[in-house]
């Protein structure tokens, strides 16, 4: 069987360059492993704490991130983060634009399939794919190490680039009210 995966990634524009992504993570199947909603309130348990704590390290170990708004959901993780290079001095190794090959936009962290055959891009260094790539591969180890072993991200992540102040509050608003509206979340199942 053939399946070819959609981009769901902008064509033509550089997830390494300055920005703010609003993100959305999900579990496996959207599983429920990070908590439960009690009275519109996330209640996580260990694994979401852990979760929680390895999204909010994030700027460690990449010095051009700053977190904004986040959740940690029974499913899913929405979060917002500033790729901001102004103190962190030049950056090298970064992608020009993506462009056509074939017909075929490469997505950042994604496999191809060209000519019949699969190929992974490369990874760009800094973009939110990487970031993100790394983050979940932070979770799962720690669930691995941690009896947590049926513990699964869904493949690649969900994006937004937020491009004005407004949209940034609508954002941030919307994360902030997630828990608030569970029982009509479309990742609610």
């Amino acid at each position: 069987m053939n399946r070819s995966r959609k981009c769901i990634r902008l064509s033509n524009w550089d997830y390494s360059s300055e920005g703010i992504y609003f993100l959305t993570i999900c579990c496996f199947e959207n599983k429920t492993f990070f908590g439960e909603i009690i009275d519109k309130k996330i209640i996580l348990n260990e694994l979401g704490k852990k979760a929680s704590l390895f999204w909010k390290e994030i700027p460690e170990h990449f010095s051009h991130v700053y977190l904004d708004e986040y959740v940690v959901m029974p499913n899913h993780i929405h979060g917002i983060l500033i790729l901001d290079y102004t103190d962190v001095g030049t950056r090298h190794g970064v992608s020009l634009h993506a462009t056509k090959v074939d017909n075929v936009v490469p997505c950042h962290g994604m496999a191809l399939q060209h000519n019949g055959i699969n190929k992974f891009s490369k990874p760009v260094k800094n973009s939110v794919s990487v970031i993100v790539n790394q983050y979940k591969s932070t979770v799962k180890r720690w669930c691995n190490k941690n009896g947590y072993n049926s513990f699964h991200w869904q493949p690649r992540f969900y994006d937004k680039i937020i491009w004005n102040e407004n949209s940034m509050d609508e954002v941030r608003e919307y994360i902030r009210m997630n828990p608030r509206r569970w029982e009509v979340d479309e990742l609610n199942k």
